[in-house]
């Protein structure tokens, strides 16, 4: 398959669903990386709120969290001119290539995917065909913009697999259509891990709200949730494995930092685990205090952001639209009268 290129570059997307509220993980295992990323692809960075749907929702609440996930895509530093940055419904291309690929998805592929099982299983009054179908409307975000890669963690590996597998068995029947996607091999964000449960990755839908820094949280409540992270009784520094609360509170601080783990021990050798606790949430303080400040100021100018809105909507829709005539024309849609 011939690589496409935009500008040069190869094409990266991702996105975040605009359910929960962002936490400290998010940003520096993910968000943060994005904004490197984007000096070397093409990129696509996708609100993904019809993904969010699956889940009931309510209505006014979904477009407050898109929007404000959006502004936060942009005072996390990513420049709505040089990366695509966009709401996944205001891009029909989405849907109208989901149906398509959902005639060339298998049943018993979607049976084996473990986050459906996963979401079944605490949703068990909604189980709808949207949350069985979610990987196809996955891949098709990521073969509309014939994106090289993908930044994946290992929860989504699967379904890149699906995508690998879709856009292969389309090729298969209809020529070089899709370029088939790689996960993104380079530098990896920090592993953010759980306050209350480190040997989980933080998460934005923890139940419990002391276990997740969440981006907008205030100082006094970064610092209440760092004192009662959960440490051990050891009462020693270390960074290991057997230590799994204080080794999650070194990387925390190593990532806000950019201390090694080995300066970061050094550096609170002899100290208390309050100390490690006060020392890790002053750091976060600052980071989040500017990016919040940014959040502040952009909410503020609704008709910048506005534009951006409708601006990266029509440069995301004109990328999708050649893709899909190219996959309408392949399966034997007729073509539009212009």
């Amino acid at each position: 398959m011939e690589i496409i290129m935009i500008d040069g570059k190869k094409v990266l997307f991702s996105g975040m669903q605009a359910t929960g509220n962002l936490t400290l993980g998010n940003y520096l295992g993910a968000l943060k990386n994005w904004v490197n990323l984007s000096e070397e692809y093409e990129c696509f960075y996708s609100v993904v709120d019809m993904h969010s749907i699956t889940i009931r929702q309510d209505p006014a609440e979904l477009r407050r969290r898109a929007r404000a996930l959006l502004i936060l895509y942009i005072a996390a530093g990513l420049d709505p001119k040089k990366s695509c940055i966009y709401y996944q419904s205001h891009v029909s291309g989405h849907a109208e290539l989901a149906w398509i690929l959902n005639c060339f998805t298998y049943m018993g592929e979607l049976n084996r995917m473990t986050q459906f099982k996963d979401k079944a299983a605490k949703h068990a009054d909604n189980i709808n065909a949207g949350l069985f179908t979610y990987p196809v409307l996955m891949a098709s975000d990521i073969l509309l913009y014939q994106a090289d890669v993908v930044p994946v963690g290992i929860d989504q590996m699967q379904h890149l697999e699906l995508t690998r597998d879709l856009a292969q068995r389309f090729n298969a029947v209809y020529g070089d259509v899709f370029t088939v996607p790689e996960a993104y091999i380079g530098k990896v964000g920090a592993k953010i891990n759980s306050l209350q449960s480190p040997d989980k990755k933080m998460s934005k839908s923890d139940e419990n709200v002391n276990a997740s820094i969440y981006l907008m949280d205030d100082p006094d409540t970064v610092m209440r949730k760092f004192k009662r992270a959960v440490t051990d009784s050891e009462a020693n520094i270390c960074y290991r494995d057997e230590q799994p609360g204080i080794k999650n509170l070194i990387n925390i601080y190593c990532a806000c930092t950019e201390k090694t783990p080995e300066e970061a021990v050094a550096e609170f050798a002899g100290k208390g685990y309050g100390e490690l606790k006060t020392g890790v949430g002053e750091a976060v303080v600052a980071v989040l205090k500017p990016l919040q400040e940014e959040v502040g100021r952009l909410s503020k100018d609704k008709a910048y952001i506005d534009s951006i809105i409708k601006e990266n909507a029509e440069k995301a829709g004109y990328y999708a639209a050649k893709t899909l005539r190219k996959v309408q024309k392949k399966v034997g849609f007729p073509e539009k009268v212009r």
